[in-house]
C-alpha cells in the first residue's frame, strides 16, 4: 500500500513538472481580449518607407588630365599658377628647344650622307660591271655575282636604319612642336608639387594635373552582402563629415564587378569588398580629399501603412502584432508583411492606417 502511494506522488510530482514546462514554453496565444495596462502604444500609419545602405568614403576628382613633359629641356616660363582656371588650348609653359632642334638638324645632316653615299656606291658598282670583260673566267663571274647580292643587302640595311631615323625625326618633331604646351582640357591646374615649381624637366616628367570641380566623385568599398542591393542610376544622399550641415544630392555611376580587397589567397578569412562610385552634384565647399558619408536609397514605397518593426512578432512563418481594443483591452491580429526597415515595416494586410498597436 505505501508504495503505490509513493508512486502515485512521484507520478504526479512529474506530470507537474512536465505541465510546467509545457506551459512555459506554449503560451497560451493572446487571440482574446485581454487587459494590458502597462503597454506602450503606436500608431499605424501611412507614410514612405526607405531602404538604404550607409556607405563611407573620400571624395575625388572625377576628370583627371595629367600633364607630362613632352621632352626633356629648361623651362622658360610659366604661364599658370597653382590653382589657376584655365581653358583649353591656353599655353601653360615654354620649354628650351634649342637642344631638340639642334639633334633634328644633325639627324637630318646623317640621313642625307647616308643617301649621298648609297648613291656613290651605286655609280662605282654600275661602273665597275662595265669593265667587267664578257670573257671572264666562271670564278670571276660567280666573285661579281656575291659582291652584287653583298651590295643588295647593304642598301636594305641602309633603307632600315634610314627609316629608322626619319621615324626618330618625326617623332622629335611631334615633341617640338609641344615645346609652347598647351592645356589639353578645361579646369583647374594643380601643379604636381606647388611648392616647388620645377625650372629643369625630363622628358614624360609629370608636372601636374588638371581637374574639373563641377564633377568630383566619392569613392567607397561596401561588403558582398550589399554589393547586390546597389545598382548604377541609384540616389544618395551624402553629408560631408567635416560639414554636418552640408548635404549633397549624388547618384550611384559605378558597382565594380570585382573585388578590390579579400581576394588574397593568403586572407581568405577576409571578407570581400568591392568599389562604389558616386557622382556628386556641385557644391563650393566640396573639393577633394574630404571624408564622406552616403545613404544609398535601395528601395522606396511610397504611401505603405506601416508599423514599427520592434511591435512585429513573429511565430514559426506567421507575424502579428498586439491591437490596441481600447479601454485597456489587447488582443492578437495576425497580418502579412512588405517592405522592411530597422524602424518600420509595412503591413499588406491585416492593419488600416490609425490603428494602434501594443509594445508589451
Amino acid at each position: 500500500m505505501k508504495k503505490k502511494i509513493k508512486w502515485a506522488i512521484i507520478i504526479l510530482v512529474l506530470a507537474g513538472i512536465s505541465y510546467g514546462l509545457y506551459s512555459f514554453g506554449n503560451p497560451p496565444a493572446p487571440d482574446t481580449a485581454m487587459e494590458n495596462n502597462d503597454a506602450i502604444t503606436f500608431p499605424v500609419t501611412r507614410e514612405t518607407l526607405v531602404n538604404s545602405i550607409e556607405v563611407k568614403g573620400k571624395s575625388s576628382y572625377e576628370q583627371e588630365t595629367f600633364v607630362h613633359a613632352p621632352f626633356g629641356a629648361e623651362v622658360r616660363q610659366w604661364n599658370v599658377k597653382d590653382g589657376q582656371q584655365i581653358k583649353k588650348g591656353d599655353v601653360l609653359f615654354r620649354l628650351d628647344s634649342t637642344a631638340l632642334e639642334n639633334e633634328i638638324a644633325q639627324t637630318q645632316a646623317t640621313i642625307k650622307k647616308q643617301r649621298l653615299e648609297m648613291r656613290l656606291t651605286e655609280v662605282q658598282s654600275a661602273l665597275g660591271q662595265e669593265d667587267q670583260a664578257l670573257g671572264v673566267t666562271e670564278a670571276d663571274r660567280k666573285k661579281v655575282f656575291v659582291q652584287r647580292e653583298a651590295q643588295k643587302l647593304q642598301e636594305e640595311l641602309s633603307e632600315v636604319t634610314l627609316d629608322i631615323q626619319e621615324r626618330d625625326i618625326a617623332d622629335k618633331q611631334k615633341k617640338l612642336n609641344e615645346a609652347n604646351f598647351r592645356a589639353p582640357a578645361s579646369g583647374i591646374f594643380l601643379f604636381e608639387d606647388p611648392k616647388k615649381i620645377p625650372s629643369q624637366v625630363n622628358s614624360n616628367d609629370r608636372l601636374g594635373k588638371i581637374v574639373d570641380l563641377n564633377k568630383l566623385q566619392l569613392v567607397s568599398l561596401v561588403g558582398e552582402q550589399d554589393v547586390f542591393r546597389i545598382a548604377e542610376g541609384m540616389p544618395v544622399e551624402v553629408k560631408i563629415n567635416a560639414l554636418k550641415q552640408v548635404k549633397l544630392q549624388g547618384k550611384v555611376i559605378k558597382v565594380s564587378k570585382f573585388a578590390k580587397a579579400g581576394t588574397d589567397e593568403k586572407n581568405t578569412n577576409q571578407p570581400a569588398q568591392f568599389e562604389v562610385i558616386i557622382g556628386l552634384e556641385p557644391n563650393k565647399q566640396l573639393i577633394a580629399g574630404l571624408s564622406l558619408t552616403g545613404q544609398i536609397e535601395t528601395e522606396r514605397k511610397e504611401n505603405a501603412i506601416v508599423v514599427p518593426t520592434v511591435a512585429v512578432l513573429r511565430e514559426k512563418d506567421q507575424y502579428y502584432v498586439f491591437l490596441d481594443k481600447g479601454n485597456g483591452q489587447v488582443e492578437r491580429r495576425d497580418i502579412k508583411i512588405g517592405m522592411e526597415t530597422p524602424e518600420k515595416t509595412e503591413v499588406l494586410e491585416g492593419l488600416k492606417e490609425g490603428d494602434q498597436v501594443v509594445l508589451q
